[in-house]
């Protein structure tokens, strides 16, 4: 027989002892995750902090109220003069003609991917949205200053294509993406019932889309239309190099071939002109204080609705409607009217005869035949253009692609990618532009993926739905609608002053992932939403520790997502000029930094110098453009193949 077990005096101490060590591992370890999540509120208060700090000096010399409504900019004027209503009515200009173009090319390329397109065509549309989506907005810009003006100027007879209307359309271009994916999603989600209830009791598929689908989607597809004016209304580099950047407001206010200048272009175009303390200094800290503010409400307004159609769809449909059926129907007349509204002021006043008289007919044509027009003739018309808006994104993905890869690869060589700029970049090559958008991007996920895969760990695996998370995640969503611009202008005044970092690789590795950590937190979290309850309970149950159980069951089935997340990651910040232009970047050099606390070169920066400021330099600006464009859109492409792959792994 086995020896019968003895009690040992100290033996219940020394298990004491372990479980008292154990359990001041995990309470350890989750505080380190709660430090974690909570530093993106950190980081929020930090940036509103430094802009308040530097920006309030001109409201107490100039007066709130002056310098908002003031009718002038004149920063360098004898006597300075700090205005910037001018500003705010140009970003407004340039965000609403950018929704007059996206809106309703999205909602028709949603619908056609929602409802009328086949799994293979969805396959095709999908990833070419999505590559859309990752061109880096110093390329959009590019492709406007060398194509679109150049188009506006011929088409207007102007002396200058540098306008109101080339940012607009710029704008909507690169509003395209977010408003086409979630308003798909939106249609996606209405529950299959309605639908099949409209086609039962005879209702064409256009009344069914039409008169049920997009109505029940409404509140998804106004979160999409937000979140696109969100987006417009940061941009900076695209809009600062098309927009012509005079500080004026158009007269008469609808004349969409006048210059303007938005917020985030005088950011852009100032910062790196004045000396730190002076009062213009603090007049663009001012301007970025009221930016934020705008872009802060622009994107709690979206999430604020996508949150509450996510817990509806999660909770039934015993939730009160966010939109009354009435208001919903007023919404959508009121809708309707302002786009005609706008539609005809611009074909009356702006448009050539050419362009306008062909609208006005069909428009006429429609509206006074359409009572002669049976449902399936409305059917067939309508569904000719929505394949025509979605048609008119792949033309317009197209038409920026061939020019870039057509006037870049002449210009592509192995001298060209491993040797350093000369001429001031007419000639010679790239190399320290590569090298230095690596060690910037690298630098930054390195950062930024440690904080960001431990607040999504803390938020799904340690915590449930509190005031705290809410912060958290509030925190989260207000750093992922922070202009980038912003965040350069954060860096400048916090790691590069206020530190005394200084311009350097550091300063702009640092800024990049405080950026970038807002997507590595939202995909890590989905990532482990995925993983089935039971094999935490499963573990659990075993005798693991909460962090045994996270690191050895949860984690490694995740980790697909989670480098998703680091590879989108990476491609956001490679292609990001305006967080780095104040904090890191240097327009040409040599040699490759020696140490973290040197600037470097960076191909978005170069690429804007060279399209701005370096004359007689096409070829290797379309050079430089192709090489980042491969960049970001390798890395993007590789995220997707990750997914899919995986994706496809789990259901078969």
């Amino acid at each position: 027989m086995g020896k019968i077990f003895q009690y040992k005096p100290g033996a219940r101490s020394a298990f004491d002892g372990i479980a008292r060590l154990s359990l001041l591992r995990e309470q350890s370890i989750k505080t380190v995750f709660f430090f974690t999540a909570f530093f993106a509120v950190i980081v929020v208060a930090f940036i509103l902090l430094f802009l308040a700090r530097d920006g309030y000096p001109v409201l107490t010399q100039v007066g709130i109220l002056h310098f908002l409504l003031g009718p002038d900019w004149a920063p360098t004027a004898v006597v300075p003069l700090y205005g910037i209503f001018p500003l705010i009515v140009g970003t407004l200009l340039v965000t609403i003609g950018a929704m007059v173009f996206a809106v309703p090319l999205s909602i028709g390329c949603a619908i056609y991917i929602a409802e009328l397109a086949s799994p293979r065509m969805k396959n095709v549309l999908k990833p070419a949205i999505e590559l859309l989506a990752g061109i880096p907005s110093v390329v959009y810009g590019f492709f406007g200053l060398i194509v679109l003006t150049n188009f506006i100027r011929v088409v207007f007879n102007l002396p200058t294509g540098e306008t109101w209307l080339a940012a607009s359309v710029l704008l909507g271009i690169m509003a395209l993406p977010t408003i086409i994916s979630v308003s798909e999603d939106a249609i996606s989600s209405v529950p299959q019932e309605y639908k099949e209830g409209s086609l039962a009791i005879g209702a064409t598929r256009w009344q069914t889309i039409s008169r049920v689908l997009v109505p029940a989607a409404l509140s998804g597809i106004a979160a999409a239309s937000i979140l696109g004016i969100g987006r417009a209304v940061g941009e900076t580099m695209a809009v600062m190099m098309v927009a012509g950047n005079a500080a004026i407001i158009p007269d008469p206010i609808w004349n969409i071939l006048s210059p303007l200048r938005t917020l985030t272009g005088t950011l852009g175009i100032e910062m790196g002109e004045v000396s730190a303390g002076s009062e213009h200094y603090n007049a663009l800290f001012g301007v970025a204080v009221v930016l934020l503010i705008i872009t802060l409400i622009i994107n709690i307004s979206a999430v604020a609705i996508l949150r509450y159609l996510k817990e509806g769809r999660t909770g039934g449909h015993s939730r009160k409607p966010l939109i009354s059926s009435s208001t919903r129907g007023v919404l959508v007349r009121s809708a309707r009217v302002l786009g005609l509204a706008l539609l005809l002021v611009f074909l009356l006043v702006a448009a050539p005869w050419w362009l306008a008289a062909p609208i006005l007919l069909a428009g006429g044509m429609w509206y006074f035949g359409r009572s002669y027009l049976s449902e399936n003739q409305v059917q067939t018309i309508a569904f000719w253009l929505i394949m025509g808006a979605t048609l008119a994104v792949l033309v317009i993905l197209v038409i920026l692609l061939q020019d870039i890869v057509i006037n870049g690869l002449p210009a592509l060589s192995w001298e060209f990618l491993t040797r350093s700029p000369l001429d001031s970049g007419r000639a010679g090559g790239i190399y320290p532009a590569i090298i230095g958008t690596l060690y910037l991007v690298l630098g930054a996920i390195a950062i930024a993926l440690p904080l960001g895969v431990g607040a999504a760990i803390y938020l799904v695996e340690y915590t449930r739905e509190s005031r705290v998370t809410r912060l958290i995640r509030t925190g989260v969503d207000l750093l992922n609608g922070t202009p980038s611009i912003v965040f350069g202008l954060f860096g400048f005044a916090f790691i590069v002053l206020y530190l005394n970092v200084g311009v350097s690789m550091l300063a702009g590795q640092v800024t990049l992932a405080l950026m970038v950590l807002p997507t590595v937190i939202r995909t890590t979290e989905e990532s482990l939403k995925n993983i089935p309850q039971s094999l935490r309970e499963g573990s659990l149950a075993l005798g693991a520790t909460k962090w045994q159980t996270i690191s050895s069951v949860v984690l490694p089935p995740a980790v697909p997502g989670i480098v998703t997340g680091a590879i989108l990651s990476i491609g956001r910040a490679a292609g990001e000029t305006a967080p780095i232009m104040f904090t890191a970047v240097v327009f040409s050099a040599r040699f490759l930094p020696d140490s973290v606390f040197q600037p470097v070169m960076a191909l978005p920066y170069h690429l804007f110098i060279l399209a701005t400021n370096v004359p007689g330099s096409s070829a290797n600006k379309y050079g430089t453009a192709l090489v980042l464009l491969l960049l970001v859109v390798g890395f993007y492409s590789v995220a997707i193949f990750v997914r899919t792959h995986f994706q496809n792994k789990i259901r078969g």
